[in-house]
């Protein structure tokens, strides 16, 4: 993915192709490389992918919340030129597709959530854990997918460096209480997009009955399970992931 990696201003991205654009956010403790099946298979069928990195950690701290994020993702858009594009985020991502989409509906074609925040979430505890915890977060990384294989030392290694960082560890706290407070319950009968809801059934993090709610809050929501299969199915399950997701923008023309 390295070679798709833009530094333009103060906007990182990976984009590669061409077409409609589908814009991808990452979750909080997400990587752009957790997106590396959806990039190789759409950029390569006529779509634009593109994978900005969500400045979680760059964000004042007051201003670190999901309604700002939300204000850096019409930003980019405009950046970009881009009047309007199919959104796909998971956890987090989600949820900041949510809000953008509540307020800007006029430039989404279409939304794609898969472990989406926004309802419902259960983080990694109510408080971080001491730090230098290793096996801990190796433990609770694991957790958030059904093959623990999937949690490997490099993604490890990357949550464990957050946890033991005080500034991310205070934005992550302060992004989860944003989170909570910026339910969706209310406003997602006002999305009249169409939207796609992949999920794990086995997603400890955001249940299938969170995936259930946003299917019957949503006005034209179609809902496919992945079995087998925890909060990031993009990851665990790519080649199954980006059939659904294929063949449901065919139906829906997008």
């Amino acid at each position: 993915m390295g070679n798709n990696f833009i530094k333009e201003g103060k906007f990182s991205y990976i984009e590669a192709g061409e077409g409609q654009p589908i814009i991808v956010l990452h979750g909080l403790m997400g990587a752009l490389s957790n997106f590396k099946g959806v990039l190789d298979y759409f950029s390569n069928n006529g779509y634009k992918v593109i994978i900005p990195e969500l400045p979680i950690y760059k964000l004042p701290l007051l201003k670190t919340n999901v309604k700002n994020l939300s204000r850096f993702l019409k930003d980019f858009m405009t950046f970009k030129k881009i009047e309007k594009a199919i959104l796909l985020g998971n956890s987090l991502g989600g949820h900041i597709a949510l809000y953008f989409t509540k307020l800007n509906l006029h430039q989404v074609a279409g939304l794609v959530l898969t472990g989406s925040s926004g309802l419902y979430e259960k983080s990694m505890g109510s408080t971080f854990p001491k730090r230098g915890n290793y096996d801990y977060i190796k433990e609770k990384t694991a957790e958030v997918f059904y093959d623990p294989k999937i949690a490997t030392k490099e993604v490890v290694d990357e949550i464990f460096e957050s946890v033991n960082d005080r500034h991310k560890v205070i934005r992550t706290l302060a992004i989860a209480k944003s989170a909570i407070r910026h339910n969706m319950a209310k406003d997602l009968p006002d999305m009249n997009t169409p939207a796609c809801l992949i999920w794990g059934k086995n997603d400890i993090v955001t249940p299938p009955e969170v995936a259930v709610d946003f299917q019957k809050l949503l006005p034209d929501a179609d809902l496919f399970w992945i079995d087998k299969c925890g909060h990031a199915p993009m990851m665990e399950h790519p080649d199954e992931f980006n059939k659904i997701l294929a063949d449901w923008l065919k139906a829906r023309k997008l």
